[in-house]
């Protein structure tokens, strides 16, 4: 299962939501601050849409994965690129996400280490 998350962070990586269209379904649940926590692949695909037009460009890469069982993880990456309007950014992000037996993101929540830049 860990590859899987290699695999759904190469896809994220591509800024194209017709790539991460695999990775959900309706009972999908995100939660990706400052963003309410949303259900369903279509808000979820609508949702990093607005993420990407954020950013001139963002790039996420992975440093730690941990297996907690039942096809959940805990994973860190460290984000970095160009906020729209707004120069560099980098941040540490902390990632809890939990699979399907068939594969797809059942829950998916980030904690981020600096918020302001958010604000």
């Amino acid at each position: 299962m860990e590859c899987k998350i290699t695999a759904f962070m190469q896809d994220l990586n591509t800024k194209n939501t017709e790539n991460l269209k695999k990775w959900f379904n309706d009972d999908s649940q995100i939660w990706i601050p400052p963003s309410k926590e949303i259900s369903g692949a279509n808000r979820i695909l609508a949702l990093f849409r607005a993420i990407f037009r954020r950013y001139e460009n963002i790039v996420w890469e992975i440093s730690t994965v941990h297996d907690l069982g039942n096809h959940k993880f805990f994973y860190e990456t460290v984000s970095q690129g160009f906020l729209s309007g707004k120069g560099f950014y980098k941040n540490n992000i902390a990632t809890v996400v939990q699979f399907s037996e068939s594969g797809k993101i059942l829950h998916l929540s980030d904690y981020f280490k600096n918020t302001e830049v958010f604000n």
